[in-house]
């Protein structure tokens, strides 16, 4: 039984259907991802899921006492306390005479002598022995240590990635069925991200997120949920498989919709034809041929993919940054120590380590914005810069998008040409109405457009990118690789995305937090396998003796019935799998009412997991049988 479903969802702000009449159905330890491109309406899904919001239409059907728990993507500010007072909150207003009592204790052990705080003490704690409220005690120390926190530590003074974690265990606390997840790597180093992977996939509650980070999703998810357009798909696989299926579905489309036009060009020739034809016309054709012109208006285009261009300054010279026995100091803390290091033109260089190692502080360094404490860094000639930090850069939110691009005008230049900026902001996906709109009005991936707008019209030969792909959806991160490999300057690359740093950078620079740092040719992948080694090092086995050598065993008749049936049966689901591919990919299939595109996908996914396993059987039977 799913935990929650709901059937024929519709929102709408007042332009084109976010949610167009989808049903979504979750059901227990799912791990389910949603994807989308930045716009398409995932936040309000979730919003809607988590009960923020309502829908314009839908059922919904969920279990009894059904319980839903969201985790957003941005720190709240203002929350105060210890760790277990900030966890405690996730129960509501059950908590509130448990946090008392711990207060209340808390400034009577410090002052033993006032009694109005033991008359106080002593009626919360009776309170407490009335509703039960131990138990929450309990409840909220074992949540926090399973995410690993102290319940004593001041929440505000936590790192990013501890703050996370506690405000995960305030979601937990109250034993959701379903939690909801929105970016929940942003803020997580690859220490946190490691460990997130770890406690979602032990998990006994089913989880919804949405993640750019390709590495996390491959590690977590066990489907995938697509929002295109208005449509909810599912997925029942990973995301490499979702992939390869996806690009088969859009090739299909696409070819459906090329014969559906060429059929509706064909018709509007026929009904402008001269008197004679028209004397002569087919009324049933005519109405036919109005039908084609509403469904053709009707149809959702895919939206056009991102163009990322930018202004390239002239060549630095060969010799980009040099660093002899660089030092720095922090007060009393060492960031860097002794570190020399020769960055060469064309040179792509991600900066790695955990929250608060130092990695912006060796950026400013590399840019002589602080000075080390000792040794020398040196640049090379002709050094031109551009700096992105979507965190610290200014967007002017009462300035519309392209105001905030071109604020000198109506166009902007491109390597010496001339270019309209709502030319320029569309290759960035910002259609007219959004270009003129106030950027207060963006979504975050929006907003994390309109700084790559910004930051590409600088020419520049040193490009520094300070977590570039926070907010980006997936399709523009791998816009954003493809740029940035195409990119003649140097790069300097501060990020936490994992496939994102090995699909770009030529080598690594990775901070212990200490002072030292190491230098990894390639990705990140290497030091993340050398840091797994340290928190879990392996005992070197002792040497066994060797065990009998097992004599093979006879096949079960069950199993000797099986390897004789298994080809046939094999041969009967590839001949229905096929035949439901073909019937699929006919170029009229989707606009047959008859035929059901849902139950026909799940159909061919089960058939395939089918195949699979019964081929991985006969094999083993197989061998068996030849042993």
């Amino acid at each position: 039984m799913a935990l929650l479903s709901y059937r024929n969802l519709s929102v709408s702000f007042g332009g084109p259907l976010l949610l167009d009449d989808v049903g979504i159905s979750i059901a227990k330890k799912e791990r389910i991802c949603l994807l989308g491109r930045n716009g398409e309406g995932k936040s309000t899904l979730l919003r809607i899921l988590s009960g923020q919001i309502e829908p314009d239409k839908g059922e919904s059907e969920r279990l009894p006492d059904f319980r839903v728990a969201k985790l957003d993507q941005d720190i709240p500010g203002g929350l105060e306390g210890s760790v277990f007072d900030v966890v405690a909150e996730g129960l509501g207003p059950k908590a509130l005479v448990l946090r008392s009592y711990n207060q209340v204790s808390l400034a009577w052990a410090e002052n033993p002598d006032d009694s109005q705080l033991a008359d106080e003490v002593d009626r919360l704690q009776a309170e407490l022995d009335q509703t039960d409220g131990w138990s929450l005690d309990h409840q909220v120390a074992s949540i926090i240590d399973r995410v690993g926190l102290t319940q004593e530590h001041p929440f505000e003074t936590l790192s990013g990635g501890n703050k996370s974690r506690a405000l995960l265990a305030r979601a937990l606390v109250g034993e959701p069925h379903v939690l909801i997840l929105d970016e929940p790597t942003n803020h997580l180093d690859f220490e946190g991200i490691s460990w997130l992977e770890k406690f979602l996939n032990k998990a006994d509650f089913a989880v919804l997120f949405v993640s750019h980070d390709r590495s996390f999703i491959r590690s977590v998810a066990t489907r995938i949920l697509e929002l295109d357009r208005g449509k909810l798909s599912s997925w029942t696989c990973g995301y490499d498989k979702f992939l390869e299926r996806k690009a088969e579905i859009l090739s299909a489309e696409e070819k459906q919709n090329a014969v559906f036009d060429k059929k509706l060009a064909e018709e509007e020739v026929w009904i402008r034809k001269g008197i004679q034809a028209r004397r002569t016309r087919n009324e049933g054709r005519v109405r036919s041929l109005f039908k084609l012109r509403e469904e053709r208006s009707n149809r959702r285009e895919l939206q056009g993919r991102a163009s990322i261009t930018g202004n390239q300054a002239q060549a630095s010279g060969r010799k980009v940054i040099s660093l002899k026995h660089v030092d720095f100091n922090w007060g009393e803390r060492c960031i860097v120590r002794d570190f020399s290091s020769t960055i060469w033109r064309g040179d792509k260089i991600g900066v790695v380590g955990l929250n608060g190692s130092g990695k912006s502080t060796l950026l400013q360094l590399m840019l002589k914005k602080l000075d080390p404490t000792g040794g020398t860094i040196e640049h090379g000639t002709k050094l031109e810069v551009a700096y992105f930090d979507q965190h610290k850069a200014v967007v002017n939110e009462n300035l519309s998008v392209a105001e905030n691009v071109a604020p000198n005008g109506d166009t902007v230049i491109i390597n010496g040409n001339s270019k309209h900026i709502l030319s320029y902001l569309r290759d960035f996906l910002f259609l007219p109405e959004t270009a003129r709109a106030p950027a207060r009005m963006l979504s975050g991936g929006e907003r994390a457009r309109l700084l790559l707008a910004k930051l590409f019209l600088q020419p520049a030969n040193l490009l520094v990118m300070d977590e570039p792909t926070n907010d980006l959806d997936i399709e523009t991160i791998e816009l954003l690789e493809e740029r940035l490999l195409q990119f003649e300057g140097t790069l300097l690359l501060v990020s936490h995305d994992r496939a994102f740093l090995n699909n770009v950078v030529t080598a690594t620079l990775a901070l212990d937090g200490t002072g030292g740092i190491t230098e990894y040719a390639g990705g990140c992948d290497r030091w993340l396998e050398e840091r797994e080694q340290e928190r879990s090092p392996v005992a070197r086995p002792k040497p066994k003796a060797q065990p009998a050598e097992e004599k093979p065993r006879k096949l079960l008749n069950k199993e000797k019935a099986a390897l004789l049936e298994l080809p046939g049966q094999i041969e009967k689901m590839e001949a229905e799998r096929d035949r439901i591919t073909a019937l699929m990919q006919e170029a009229d299939y989707y606009r047959n009412a008859k035929n059901d595109p849902v139950g026909d996908q799940s159909k061919l996914e089960k058939l395939e997991n089918k195949i699979l396993e019964n081929y991985e059987t006969w094999e083993e039977l197989e061998q068996l049988a030849k042993a």
